[in-house]
Formats: structure tokens, sequence, C-alpha cells
């Protein structure tokens, strides 16, 4: 009971917070225009309009090109590693998806990391650290964790949520540089304490947003967590994968900083405030999976 609880509280946080976005983003295209123009509707249009171009963009990005941004080998035949064949093919037949592609990061700092847009497309990617300094446990906790993102169309999520921290960025940057071209007598009905509101919510949009995009983020590796425990029955070795991987300092020298959200743990080791992290606080995810 405990388990599906915490599902459904991570999965009604996460729709809370994309809505929030959404309305965050057209709120930031409705201060560009009113500041530089003295109407809202134009400004909420052109926002969806670019967030909208930003996802399509994004979302057509290719799998091989985050791989390759990783330096990883895809694993085609069962041959070539019988258990992380098995366990992914296992894992994705009990989560009811087709099987991801398996790929190996050749890297001593024990890691991983799912990428694709829909299930169709999933990926997995393991570090060789994490097939040597894991038990067979603890590496079918991971897997499954990286399947729950696949199954939950994890990536689809933080790909939009990029787009519209950089649809946000664009309307930010454009507001404030128009603004001091604009006709300052265009409108002589704007209320002075709108445009206060207005300005500093697109000066400060580009953070905010970031913020947002963060805490989806984290509130999708607790999902994440949680859904592996479905799978697996077994949240105690996910927890001590946990444990394993942070407790090594070394970063995983084959990470791009741009791929680092995707990651099982943070692979370039920062100690970030919460706020600013890709992912939750690690004591945090062993807390509620032992609790589970």
């Amino acid at each position: 009971m405990i388990l599906y609880k915490q599902i459904e509280r991570n999965k009604r946080n996460t729709v809370f917070i994309v809505a929030g976005f959404i309305l965050f983003v057209l709120a930031v295209g409705a201060s560009f225009t009113y500041l530089t123009a003295g109407d809202y509707y134009s400004g909420m249009i052109l926002a969806a309009i670019i967030g909208g171009g930003y996802t399509v963009i994004m979302l057509v990005s290719s799998t091989n090109v985050v791989m390759r941004m990783n330096h990883a080998r895809e694993i085609k035949s069962k041959d070539e590693d019988p258990f992380l064949w098995n366990t992914v093919e296992n894992l994705a037949m009990a989560a009811r998806i087709p099987m991801p592609k398996i790929f190996m990061i050749q890297d001593q700092s024990p890691n991983a990391f799912a990428t694709g847009i829909s299930p169709k497309k999933g990926a997995v990617a393991v570090t060789t650290g994490l097939m040597n300094h894991l038990n067979r446990e603890e590496v079918e906790g991971v897997l499954a964790h990286e399947v729950a993102h696949i199954r939950n169309f994890d990536i689809r999520l933080a790909t939009i949520a990029i787009a519209l921290v950089s649809a946000v960025a664009i309307l930010s940057d454009m507001g404030t540089r128009m603004m001091f071209f604009s006709n300052r007598n265009r409108n002589q009905k704007q209320h002075p304490a709108v445009l206060i509101i207005a300005l500093l919510l697109l000066l400060l949009a580009p953070l905010v947003a970031t913020l947002i995009r963060l805490a989806i983020s984290r509130n999708r590796e607790f999902l994440a967590d949680a859904s592996a425990a479905e799978l697996t029955r077994n949240p105690y070795a996910l927890a001590s994968a946990l444990r394993k991987i942070t407790g090594v300092k070394t970063p995983v020298q084959e990470a791009s900083g741009t791929s680092a959200p995707l990651y099982f743990a943070d692979p370039l080791k920062k100690k970030a405030a919460s706020l600013f992290s890709t992912h939750p606080q690690p004591e945090e995810r062993i807390r509620r999976l032992t609790n589970m």
C-alpha cells in the first residue's frame, strides 16, 4: 500500500508542476508583449509557438546522438553479456514495454541512464563500473529504475521541460532588449503595478524556469525509484545500489554535462544546493525506498 501511495503522490506532483510550468511560460510571453506592445494575448500565442517549436525539434533528436555524446557502445546480442541482456529483457516484460536497446560505457564509475522519447524507442546504458561494483540484485534494481523511466515517458517529459526553458530564455532576452526601444507612450492605460510585475517576471523568468525543470527532474527520479521497487519487489537492493554509487567520488569521465540529468545518480559528482540539483538528495531517496 505504501508503495502505490508513493507512486500516485509522485504522479500527482508531476502533473501539478508541469501544469504550473506551462502557465508560467504563457505568463512570461504575456509579460513580454505587455511591456513592449501593451497587450497580453499576442505574447501568450508567441510563447506557445516558440515552446511548441522547440519541443518538436528536440523530440526528433535521435537516441544515437545521446549515446555518441557518452561514447556508448551498443550490445547487439545476448552472447556479449548474457546477464545484462536477460535482466533488461525480463524487466521490459514485467513493465510491458518493448525491450530497449542496450549500451555499454567504458567507465569505472558506476552509473546508468535511459533515453528514448517513447517505449518503442527506448534505450538503456550502463557503465562497466556499474557491472563490476554492484551485485546482481543491485544491478537489477538500477536497470529497473531506468526501465521505469522509459515506461513512464520520463525522457519525453524531460525533453519538453528543456524546450520550455529554452522558450522562456528566448522570450526573456527578447523582452528585456525590446522594451528599451519600444514607444514608452504607446498605451497610457497600462497600470504601473502591472508593469513592475511584468518586468520582474521577465527578468527572473530564466532562473525560475530552470528551478521548475529541476523540480520536475527530481520528482521523476522519486517516481522511477518507486516504479523500480514495484517491478523488482526489492526496494532494499535499489537503496543499496544507490549507497554504493553515490559513495564513489570519481565522476563518470565519459558523461557530458548535457546528458547528466539522465543518469541514475549525478555523474559529475557535484555538491550543489538541493534546489539546483538535477537529482534528489540520495539520503531522501534511500529513506523513501527503505520505507516502502
